[in-house]
C-alpha cells in the first residue's frame, strides 16, 4: 500500500479517493451533524444557520461535507509539499497520513469551526513558505493577517495563530517591523469591516471580539488519548528521522520544516484556550503533522517495514471505530 502513495502519479488521487471512503465508511454509516458547543465565532455561526436554512440540520449532509473538506485539504496540503519539494521526490504521503489520522478519532470527521479554519490555514501556510524569497513582504504579511482574523471570526482561538505568523516572519526573513506592524493591522482588518456592518445594522458590535477562555480538562475518554498518543509519536519519529537529511536540505527547506514544527506546537495548544475545550479541535494540529508523518513513511525504505507500520495504525483506527465503545 504505502508504494503506491510513494508515488508522485497523478492518479494516486484515485487511489486516495477509495482510501478515504474505505477508512470513513463508519463515519458514513453514522453521520452527525455539525458541532455547536459555544465556542464558534459569529461567522461560524452565519455559515451553519445558512446551511440548516437550506438542508434543515441533515447529519449526512454535514457528515459527506466534513469528508469532502478533509478529501480537499488533504490533496492541497500534498501540493503545498510537492510544490515546495519538502521530500527529494514528490508523493502522496502526507495525503494518505492526512486522511489516516484524522481517522483515529470520531470528533475529527465532524464539521466544526476548526475543520473550517483548516482550510484557511493550508493558504497561510502556503503563503508563509513563500516568504524567503520574496524582496519585501509587506503584502503577504498582511494577506496572511487578514486571513487569520477571519479564521478567528470563524473559531475565535485561531486568532493565537498570529504566533505561527509571526514565527514565520522570524524564521524565514530579516526583522523588519513594519511588516511585523502591517500584518497585525490584517489581523485587525475583519474584524473591524464586520464591526463596522454590524454597527451600521444595528446589531450586536461585541460580537465581532473573539470569546476566549482557558481550561485545563481532565480527559477520561481512552480513544481520545490513543488518537492523541499515535498522532503525537509519529510527530516526534517523523522530526527524529528527518534530522538525517536536514543539513542536506537546501536553507529554504529547512526554514519550512522548523516553521511546521512550531506550527504542531501552537496547534495543539490553541484548543485550551476555547471557551469550552473539546478534543475535536486538534482536528488543527493534525495539518502539519501529517507531513512529519508522512516523513515516516517516506525515510522507512523497508516496504515491509513501512506496510506493518501503516497497518497498525490503520488497524487500530478501524478496531476503535466498528469494535469499540
Amino acid at each position: 500500500m504505502i508504494k503506491f502513495f510513494r508515488s508522485g502519479n497523478p492518479l494516486t488521487v484515485l487511489l486516495l479517493l477509495v482510501y478515504t471512503i474505505f477508512i470513513k465508511f463508519y463515519y458514513i454509516l453514522h453521520p452527525q451533524t455539525y458541532m455547536a458547543d459555544g465556542s464558534e465565532g459569529i461567522l461560524y455561526r452565519l455559515i451553519t444557520g445558512w446551511f440548516d436554512r437550506l438542508v434543515a440540520g441533515n447529519a449526512v449532509f454535514y457528515t459527506m461535507l466534513a469528508i469532502l473538506l478533509l478529501f480537499l485539504q488533504a490533496l492541497l496540503l500534498n501540493r503545498i509539499v510537492n510544490y515546495h519539494r519538502l521530500f527529494s521526490k514528490p508523493n502522496h504521503l502526507p495525503a494518505m497520513c492526512y486522511i489516516l489520522f484524522t481517522s483515529l478519532y470520531q470528533g475529527w470527521n465532524v464539521f466544526s469551526a476548526a475543520l473550517l479554519v483548516n482550510t484557511i490555514m493550508l493558504w497561510i501556510i502556503s503563503s508563509i513558505t513563500e516568504l524567503y524569497n520574496r524582496s519585501s513582504a509587506r503584502d503577504v504579511s498582511f494577506n496572511i493577517g487578514f486571513a487569520l482574523g477571519i479564521a478567528g471570526l470563524i473559531y475565535p482561538p485561531a486568532v493565537l495563530c498570529c504566533a505561527l505568523l509571526y514565527a514565520g516572519l522570524l524564521t524565514m526573513r530579516a526583522f523588519r517591523l513594519a511588516e511585523w506592524i502591517i500584518a497585525l493591522l490584517g489581523l485587525i482588518c475583519p474584524a473591524y469591516l464586520l464591526g463596522t456592518y454590524l454597527f451600521l445594522a444595528d446589531k450586536n458590535v461585541w460580537e465581532v471580539l473573539p470569546r476566549l477562555g482557558l481550561e485545563m480538562p481532565v480527559i477520561n475518554d481512552y480513544k481520545v488519548w490513543g488518537a492523541l498518543i499515535a498522532s503525537v509519536l509519529f510527530f516526534a519519529l517523523g522530526w527524529l528521522l528527518l534530522q538525517r537529511t536536514f543539513k542536506k536540505m537546501l536553507i529554504q527547506g529547512r526554514k519550512i520544516w522548523a516553521v511546521l514544527a512550531i506550527y504542531v506546537i501552537i496547534a495543539m495548544l490553541v484548543p485550551f484556550f476555547s471557551l469550552h475545550f473539546s478534543p475535536a479541535n486538534w482536528v488543527l494540529a493534525l495539518l502539519p503533522l501529517s507531513m512529519f508523518a508522512g516523513n515516516v513513511f517516506w525515510s522507512i525504505n523497508h516496504n515491509g517495514l513501512a506496510n506493518t507500520g501503516h497497518f497498525i495504525v490503520l488497524a487500530y483506527a478501524i478496531v476503535m471505530q466498528y469494535f469499540s465503545h
